[in-house]
């Protein structure tokens, strides 16, 4: 049997890799229309900064050792430009040649590419660059040889804020734009604020809210949609990526989503023999059934591997993907699993939602940090829709284990039980993730009734009264402006001055005493909610709308 692969790294790779160990006598031949098949691509903005000191680190396997150890007929700098579906041939094009190989059964990986926007004179900017495979990297660096003092960085999702901690840590001075109204659009807004404050705090100016209108000067100005012009020696796209589907649809085969190679659940296209996998395929967003684009490196690396399966004759389902992604921006962590708030509630699902801060390992042991959780659920079932974390350290494990639940079918009534390893140096007793299960399940059994930092002005408006319960030397250092304060340890003694006639929002640091303070008000008689988050998440936030006194 002869199988043909269009594209190599991640999915491409993998299904080559798996065939060999499966089918010993098959003929597999990869083509790579770049110079190379196998290469680490979420490395390359490290590469900038030296944090990846060489190169050849970048570049995980060649064609001589991939023949050498899996006896694969690898061949970079071969486009395949057309496929013929009828005689099951691709055309190749290698060196200006072109070239006919037959195949029993073609796998699509040709992955996607940046998206380049139409914005007006960028054909003739000569500094702006993507960031996708190493020759691009090579670009970059080749630009910086001319000791570049200011960089632009157009997007602010994952790789644009990579390549600005790095470009910053090479000593240039540089801006982000972003359309959205927070960076890391896939994050929730208040979560995705800590990140941003991170970014200021290390000297990068973050605009967001808008748009690039214009390249001026040859690329060396940016026009912004609010009139502002900005100076920049080079600037970095980041503004997504899209299936690279064209070879596909010229075959006749069907697409879908932005251009997404449609397949089933078995990796096959809607041409007979001919599969796809990766970046280029739609897939199913696991906890919606919606149709969506993931392109992350290990679905990609396990769609490689299961339609392998699927073509040595072994049963294999593709169950779709929950898109889990983490990024690290200088001291700080973000990571994601699942749905965002924003994203379960756009698909109508009945949602409420938790926030818990907690130490990274015990907190009396030296060296903890803290650690902010998003939980995102169905308050009725528990169902976990989503998790969210931001953090100097311990996001992944915590991320990873919320991921794994989502994957397992694990509601909120499961967190509690889960067991981790616990010592001072690496946990806690009752792990943030535990603790993320207590709240929930207090919201889902009616203990605590919660409003978010978004629903606060609106309550305070109604006329709804905020009581602040943490102690004097706090309130000090900033407090909300329309809150009462009393704390926590005076609350049951000063219960008389409270109207039973009005609602309550109680508020501490981060949410724990206040929970304190609803659940004793509650007991009293008392209308109240506790705002999740409480200060601390507000502040991250909408800062300007609190008072602190030393400002």
């Amino acid at each position: 049997m002869k199988i043909v692969i269009v594209g190599g790294v991640a999915g491409g790779m993998s299904a080559a890799t798996r065939l060999r160990r499966l089918m010993e006598d098959a003929q597999i031949v990869v083509f790579e229309k770049g110079p190379f098949v196998s290469f680490a691509n979420c490395g390359l903005p490290y590469y900038l900064s030296g944090e990846i000191d060489e190169r050849e680190k970048l570049l995980v396997q060649t064609p001589e050792s991939l023949a050498a150890r899996f006896r694969l007929d690898v061949r970079p700098n071969h486009e395949v430009t057309t496929v013929f579906p009828a005689t099951k041939t691709v055309e190749v094009v290698h060196d200006g040649k072109k070239s006919i190989e037959s195949y029993d059964a073609l796998i699509l990986s040709p992955g996607a590419k940046p998206v380049i926007p139409p914005i007006n004179g960028i054909a003739e900017a000569e500094n702006v660059f993507s960031v996708r495979n190493v020759p691009d990297i090579d670009k970059v660096m080749g630009a910086l040889e001319h000791n570049p003092e200011q960089a632009v960085i157009i997007g602010a999702g994952f790789i644009g804020l990579e390549m600005a901690e790095n470009l910053k840590k090479r000593g240039i001075s540089v801006t982000i734009i972003e359309q959205a109204s927070h960076v890391l659009p896939s994050l929730d807004e208040e979560m995705a604020a800590f990140v941003q404050e991170e970014l200021t705090k290390q000297k990068i100016e973050v605009i967001t809210a808008h748009a690039v209108t214009a390249f001026e000067n040859g690329g060396k100005a940016l026009r912004l949609d609010d009139g502002r012009v900005l100076t920049t020696d080079m600037t970095i796209l980041s503004v997504g990526v899209r299936p690279d589907s064209q070879l596909a649809e010229k075959a006749g085969i069907k697409t879908g989503l932005r251009g997404g190679i449609i397949v089933d659940e078995q990796y096959q296209t809607s041409v007979p023999d001919i599969y796809a996998v990766g970046d280029a395929i739609v897939v199913k967003q696991q906890l919606t059934d919606e149709d969506t684009l993931i392109s992350l490196a290990s679905p990609a690396n396990r769609q490689g591997r299961q339609v392998a399966d699927v073509i040595a004759g072994l049963s294999r389902e593709n169950k779709g993907s929950i898109g889990t992604a983490i990024i690290r921006v200088f001291e700080r962590t973000a990571a994601s699993t699942g749905l965002s708030e924003q994203a379960a509630r756009k698909a109508g699902l009945p949602v409420e939602v938790i926030h818990v801060s907690g130490k990274d390992h015990a907190g009396y042991y030296p060296g903890a940090t803290e650690i902010w959780l998003k939980l995102i659920f169905d308050p009725k079932t528990g169902k976990i829709y989503g998790a969210q974390g931001v953090g100097e350290k311990g996001v992944d494990k915590r991320i990873d284990i919320l991921a794994t639940a989502i994957k397992g079918g694990l509601t909120i009534f499961d967190l509690p039980e889960l067991e981790f390893t616990y010592a001072p140096p690496f946990g806690s007793a009752k792990d943030p993730v535990n603790m993320l299960g207590y709240a929930a399940m207090n919201l889902a059994e009616g203990l605590s009734q919660s409003i978010q930092w978004y629903d606060l002005p609106e309550e305070l408006a109604k006329g709804n009264q905020l009581i602040d319960v943490r102690n004097p030397d706090e309130w000090a250092n900033g407090h909300f402006k329309e809150a009462l304060q009393i704390p926590l340890f005076e609350l049951r003694e000063r219960l008389n001055e409270l109207d039973k006639n009005k609602a309550y929002i109680v508020s501490c640091h981060s949410g724990l005493r206040s929970y304190l303070a609803e659940r004793i008000l509650k007991q009293a008689g008392f209308d109240v909610r506790n705002l999740d988050g409480a200060f601390a998440l507000y502040q991250a936030v909408r800062p300007e709308e609190l008072v602190f006194p030393d400002k």
